[in-house]
């Protein structure tokens, strides 16, 4: 039996950011200003978006969760020096709690003109905030086995990330609507399972051929093999709100990476499920987070999440210490004891019956640890 590499596992965290008008909350169009400060600093690990009121950062290649943590509390730290150099204010959450997307200016750059010409108001509403999470996987046919048997846990994990239950002024009743939102795009969700590294390959040279896409970024499943880096790419995930809610997801997908890795190293499989079956439990933690019932396909029974997340963290427990990540997934009990984003604007909102004081609160915990 090969010794397993665990020194693979790197981290690669993207989160996206809302700018934020202080005196009307409103989202505010800020012509890329922050951006444009933003690379003089941190050169590339700063990105316009689409909308001109999003502000997207990716850290450095990081070995563990502690590197993560300081380069994320750094990124997020020097946007909101930005921001607040040039009167405005920054926040995280999958969605804005009030503002209208037909406000919102589109960012004047040939692919995003090109994706709203081809996506039409499936683009131009599509004014989410989302965390991307990269896992480094040196072998492309690992990377696939491990995307491959990763989707099962997908919606254990969003469920902890939801942070997303107004949109437009309104309580959407979801914990996260922002998946709602961007299932008007095509190739999202969870994808299918590929029997080979070269079915997958296959499927995007067919959709390059028959132009339906140009490249395989446009392909936006919940978790991805990255086209052009050697990762496993998680993208269900809303932003959270606080940086080590952000640092407690991305361990745990690296973690459940490891984990897969290390079964396959012992000639071990995890049990592949249908897209359409995790996809029930997709629904339930974009509706109820952390409260849902999850389904246990192996036990056909209806389980509360908080004690599948228990169970998932005892799963991979005998490699969280390879990876040096047991003081991060620490954090995730306290988000099944305090709850999510979510639930947290919820109780503002219920306490207040005031979105502006809900986006106050999103701002307030932008760069608490």
């Amino acid at each position: 039996m090969p010794t397993p590499n665990f020194h693979q596992f790197t981290l690669g965290i993207e989160e996206e950011y809302m700018v934020i008008d202080p005196v009307t909350r409103e989202l505010k169009s800020h012509e890329q200003k922050i951006v444009v400060e933003g690379q003089k600093l941190l050169k590339d690990k700063v990105k316009a978006e689409m909308h001109q009121a999003v502000v997207e950062v990716g850290t450095d290649i990081c070995k563990n969760a502690q590197e993560a943590l300081e380069d994320v509390a750094s990124l997020r730290g020097n946007i909101a020096a930005i921001a607040h150099d040039m009167g405005l204010g920054v926040g995280a959450a999958g969605t804005h709690p009030f503002s209208h997307w037909n406000s919102q200016l589109i960012t004047n750059h040939d692919r995003y003109h090109q994706i709203v010409n081809e996506l039409q108001e499936a683009a131009r509403s599509n004014l989410i905030f989302g965390l991307h999470v990269h896992v480094g996987v040196e072998d492309r046919k690992m990377a696939i086995h491990i995307a491959n048997s990763a989707r099962y846990f997908l919606p254990h994990v969003y469920a902890l990330s939801t942070n997303s239950p107004f949109w437009e002024g309104r309580f959407t009743g979801y914990k996260s609507f922002r998946s709602k939102i961007f299932d008007k795009f095509p190739r999202t969700g969870i994808p299918d399972h590929f029997q080979s590294i070269e079915a997958y390959e296959a499927y995007v040279n067919l959709l390059i051929k028959t132009n339906c896409i140009d490249n395989a970024k446009k392909i936006w499943w919940d978790v991805r093999v990255h086209p052009f880096f050697n990762t496993v790419e998680f993208r269900i995930c809303d932003v959270p709100l606080k940086i080590k809610e952000t640092i407690a997801i991305a361990a745990l997908f690296q973690a459940i990476c490891a984990k897969l890795y290390l079964l396959r190293n012992q000639n071990l499989n995890f049990i592949s499920y249908q897209r359409a079956l995790i996809n029930e439990n997709k629904w339930r933690a974009s509706r109820y987070g952390i409260d849902s019932m999850l389904i246990d396909f192996g036990k056909e029974t209806e389980v509360p999440t908080r004690q599948l997340m228990l169970e998932l963290l005892d799963f991979v427990d005998d490699v969280v210490d390879e990876l040096d990540a047991r003081e991060a997934l620490q954090y995730i009990h306290t988000i099944l004891q305090e709850g999510t984003g979510a639930d947290k604007q919820i109780q503002v909102y219920q306490t207040t019956n005031s979105l502006q004081t809900v986006v106050d609160f999103i701002q307030s915990q932008f760069l608490l640890r």
